[in-house]
């Protein structure tokens, strides 16, 4: 989907979705169809939610166009980071959707691709899809899959006594990152933190989110554990974005500067709210012996998902920090929407 190849999702019979061409990022921006398929949210944004085949407001709608759409002309339609220059879109019909776990399947795909969820649906010309089964994606998910790929010392400003160990699995692209601070000890449960991908924050020291402030400060936490005799563990999980990828969580930064939250943001491009994955982070601990930890995090359901994958949480540690004119709003939303545990 990076690619722009055209996709086929289908069962083990070979029945299902039509061809499915990625509306962001298709090679041929001269193919044309006349049905797209979007996400739920998208279709409320276009006023399709009112047409029964759309009603439910949650599922995939596929849409029927009055005039066969190319790529370039779909990418507005598709992208609502662009409606306030291009205002005017439709007349727009919501159509059955007879390959509905297909379609759900291809909107996921798209969300771990980093891309908007919308096809052009039998684009002419198609092309030659890439065939893939539901099923193929529940397995390229399957947090088993991640291994252990290496380890080293790793001096940090926080702690010159680090070790860094790196994991991986077959078809994902992305590593991630255990950061070990100070002697381990199975006789102590570490002081461990879950922390997602941001480049804005961690690197740039974005103000619009707490990301960076909350990476420093974990570290310090932790090197302060070390020096008492304790570890601790930072968990760097490469998912950018609570999962979206970072062009869309910055898509989701220029629909805020239009006046909606960081949740509001997510759904109007028709992706989660939460999308990352717990369980990888359970699996990471679970490579490196860890059964039990104190967790710093304001999140209940970080809790909740170590614990039902079968880590110990002897403690949850608070990890608040102060706001600032600019993320304000953000942390609000994180604690009346979302359910952070922030006052």
């Amino acid at each position: 989907m990076r690619h722009g190849w055209p996709v086929k999702v289908g069962p083990e019979n070979g029945d299902g979705a039509p061809v499915l061409l990625p509306v962001e990022t298709a090679l041929d921006r001269g193919a044309r169809s006349d049905h797209l398929l979007i996400s739920a949210a998208r279709a409320e944004t276009l006023k399709l939610t009112n047409q029964k085949p759309a009603a439910d407001g949650h599922s995939p709608v596929l849409m029927r166009c009055s005039d066969p759409l190319t790529v370039g002309a779909a990418l507005p339609v598709a992208d609502p980071a662009l409606d306030m220059v291009n205002p005017l879109k439709g007349p727009f019909l919501a159509e059955p959707l007879e390959w509905m776990t297909a379609a759900k399947v291809a909107m996921e795909l798209a969300r771990i691709a980093g891309i908007l969820p919308a096809f052009l649906v039998d684009p002419d010309p198609s092309g030659e899809p890439v065939a893939l089964k539901s099923v193929d994606l529940a397995a390229w998910a399957d947090p088993a899959n991640l291994m252990i790929a290496t380890r080293a010392h790793l001096p940090i400003a926080a702690e010159e006594d680090a070790e860094i160990v790196v994991f991986r699995s077959p078809g994902d692209m992305r590593e991630h990152v255990a950061l070990v601070l100070g002697e381990r000890s199975m006789d102590k449960a570490p002081l461990v933190r879950l922390h997602s991908e941001c480049l804005t924050g961690d690197i740039f020291g974005s103000l619009k989110c707490d990301c960076g402030p909350q990476l420093d400060a974990a570290l310090a936490a932790m090197s302060a554990e070390a020096a008492q005799g304790g570890w601790g563990m930072l968990l760097y999980m490469r998912q950018e974005g609570r999962g979206i990828g970072l062009v869309n969580k910055l898509r989701a930064y220029r629909l805020q500067d239009e006046g909606f939250d960081t949740l509001e943001a997510n759904r109007r491009l028709g992706l989660p709210e939460e999308a990352r994955d717990f369980p990888l982070a359970a699996r990471m601990l679970d490579l490196l012996g860890v059964k039990a930890v104190r967790l710093m995090t304001n999140n209940p359901e970080k809790v909740a998902a170590l614990e039902a994958a079968g880590v110990t949480v002897s403690e949850r540690v608070p990890h608040q920090l102060p706001a600032n004119p600019h993320n304000t709003r953000y942390l609000d939303t994180k604690r009346d929407k979302a359910g952070h545990l922030l006052t």
